[in-house]
């Protein structure tokens, strides 16, 4: 199966537009409060009628309250919830949408993948380069021999991901997706358009072997 592509951290209607064209998979809408590229609701609205059925909007949060998660579902229609925080199972699983967590893989020294027990209704789960408590789309990668195969769900690599080193990274981990933000931008929100296109054509050329 191709490498899943996700794209996100979109702020602008022509970097969604240029992301369907190349036929990326997945396209992250940010909602966390600290992050430079969080949306408000009416412009998540505008982006989300952009994107064709066939495309998955996700929807990414972090210790967010569970009535501003609630209006999101409801306004954004995401196809997945994307955790970054301390929310447990529970909440993550609360909103009737399937849901990833976020595994900090930054300074973890061995407790990131013990986290994953804690989470059995997630759906998948994305392995990020950041520390613990800290933003996703830092840039920062981590060492992705690390990563665990044998997994019983799907999993995303992201953290430091670019057009120069995702192939690298998809013939060492051997993920299920690929999740890319800074990588593909000229400043946090603003897409590259050729960025984005190298990307998609560097993950190509790896499923290719």
């Amino acid at each position: 199966m191709p490498t899943r592509i996700k794209f996100c951290g979109l702020t602008r209607g022509e970097d969604v537009r240029a992301a369907i064209e190349l036929g990326v998979d997945y396209l992250g809408l940010v909602f966390a409060a600290r992050s430079p590229r969080r949306l408000l609701i009416g412009q998540a609205r505008m982006l989300r009628e952009l994107v064709p059925e066939e495309i998955g909007v996700v929807a990414l949060v972090m210790d967010n309250g569970p009535i501003e998660v609630q209006g999101i579902v409801e306004h954004v229609r995401p196809d997945l919830l994307q955790f970054h925080g301390s929310e447990d199972d529970g909440f993550c699983a609360g909103f009737g949408v399937p849901y990833w967590k976020a595994i900090a893989m930054g300074g973890a020294e061995g407790n990131a993948f013990a986290a994953m027990a804690g989470y059995p209704g997630a759906s998948g789960f994305l392995f990020d380069g950041h520390g613990a408590g800290e933003q996703g789309g830092s840039g920062k990668r981590f060492d992705w021999k690390q990563t665990p195969q044998g997994l019983d769900r799907p999993f995303l690599l992201a953290g430091g991901l670019s057009p120069e080193n995702v192939g690298v990274a998809i013939c060492t981990a051997h993920p299920w997706g690929v999740d890319v933000s800074s990588g593909i931008e000229s400043a946090p929100g603003i897409k590259d358009a050729e960025k984005m296109r190298l990307f998609v054509e560097a993950v190509r050329h790896a499923d290719q072997g």
